[in-house]
């Protein structure tokens, strides 16, 4: 058992989350908390269920390796599979709200 990948999943959402704070993207938007929260939430359940059934459907298989845990949620599910569909929801989070912000303040400069 082994917390490298788990560690690194981790570390990722956290640099997300300092980035988020200091320009205000997704949480630290005033306002914007509840939809964030419910964007977020609905692509972890829309790609949990897509998961789900690739296992179900004999698709997607766990891999025994080095640098992931044994702790599994569901045959075939690792707990790192959950974080990773929250870093990447996240991560599309930051970086839409980013391009967006970077577009709109190229188009009032003349």
């Amino acid at each position: 058992m082994s917390l490298v990948y788990l560690g690194i999943l981790l570390a990722g959402i956290a640099c997300m989350a300092l980035l988020d704070a200091r320009f205000r993207l997704v949480f630290g938007a005033p306002g914007r908390r509840v939809p964030a929260i419910v964007v977020l939430g609905a692509g972890l359940v829309f790609f949990l269920a897509w998961d789900l059934a690739g296992i179900a459907l004999g698709i997607f298989h766990r891999a025994e390796n080095a640098v992931s845990t044994d702790i599994l949620l569901a045959p075939e599910l690792p707990i790192e599979e959950l974080v990773f569909l929250g870093f990447l929801c996240y991560l599309t989070l930051v970086l839409s709200t980013g391009v967006l912000r970077l577009i709109a303040s190229r188009e009032v400069r003349p």
